[in-house]
């Protein structure tokens, strides 16, 4: 379940960088941006450029770690199924 620990470990880095790296950010930013899953506090400036945002290719991680663990759950349990028959 190697997906399941890269999507932990991408989730904490994300959590880390809007809470952590970026928690003085809502104080100082007039265009504040929040997403929470993956989490994110962004501040967009009037020429479109985002700071504080995560990395896209973390974001990227994130997702295709989940898709997979959930694949690999969903087909070990179905394996898990098959077996008991």
């Amino acid at each position: 379940m190697a997906s399941l620990g890269v999507f932990l470990v991408s989730w904490v880095l994300c959590w880390t960088n809007a809470y952590v790296v970026n928690d003085d950010l809502p104080n100082t930013c007039g265009d504040l941006r929040r997403r929470s899953f993956p989490p994110e506090v962004a501040c967009a400036s009037a020429d479109g450029t985002l700071v504080g945002a995560n990395a896209g290719w973390l974001v990227a991680l994130f997702f295709a770690s989940l898709v997979a663990s959930l694949l690999l759950t969903s087909m070990l349990v179905a394996l898990a199924v098959v077996r008991r028959k």
